[in-house]
């Protein structure tokens, strides 16, 4: 986990400056980069808390340091997709999730709780089964909690033909693109109530 330390710390001094009790986003690169979260968002307060690179295994390492303290009002978490990248199998994947999940509740009680799923990028198709795998697995545990919820943007990131939407993903094909965060924006909105308002 060394390999996260220094933006760890980052966050660490970022969180010293800003009011507690915000939406916190916690996870990796593809919230870590949406520059514009905040003006998306708005007028909901909003916090950035992921870090690049992050795998869920590291969202639960760091949560006591990057997440508990914070005390947020509501959790969005984007992750799982480095686990797979890296070669992890489901299995690990929806373990580390399930711990993830159970410090939410240990730390911050009954907040509102959202994962996004996994999404479906050109340059990890060849992981779309591990993917709908890990994200069903994941839909399920969150039926099961009160204020639970899992945000599909696994399907709407597709065309007709279920490959995904090019002109969502900057040109590496696997962050997002402007147009990727906008859709992103617009499937958000429709979860706010409790997650964006109390």
């Amino acid at each position: 986990m060394e390999w996260y330390a220094d933006e760890v710390r980052s966050l660490e001094q970022m969180r010293k400056q800003e009011a507690p009790g915000r939406i916190m986003f916690y996870g990796s690169s593809s919230f870590r980069l949406w520059e514009t979260l905040t003006e998306d968002l708005s007028p909901w307060p909003v916090v950035n808390h992921a870090f690049g690179g992050s795998t869920l295994a590291a969202c639960v390492y760091f949560f006591e340091r990057l997440v508990k303290p914070y005390a947020p009002r509501s959790l969005i978490c984007y992750a799982g997709d480095n686990d797979l990248g890296d070669g992890q199998a489901p299995a690990s994947v929806i373990a580390s999730f399930r711990t993830l999940l159970g410090k939410v509740d240990q730390h911050l009680g009954p907040i509102p709780f959202a994962f996004v799923s996994i999404k479906a990028s050109p340059a990890r198709w060849y992981l779309r089964e591990q993917i709908c795998t890990v994200n069903e697995a994941i839909r399920e545990e969150l039926r099961a909690r009160t204020l639970g919820y899992f945000i599909d943007v696994y399907h709407p990131m597709l065309n007709r033909d279920g490959t995904p939407r090019q002109t969502l993903f900057a040109d590496d094909g696997l962050h997002l693109s402007p147009e990727g965060y906008q859709l992103w924006t617009e499937i958000l909105a429709a979860y706010r109530y409790p997650l964006l308002e109390p």
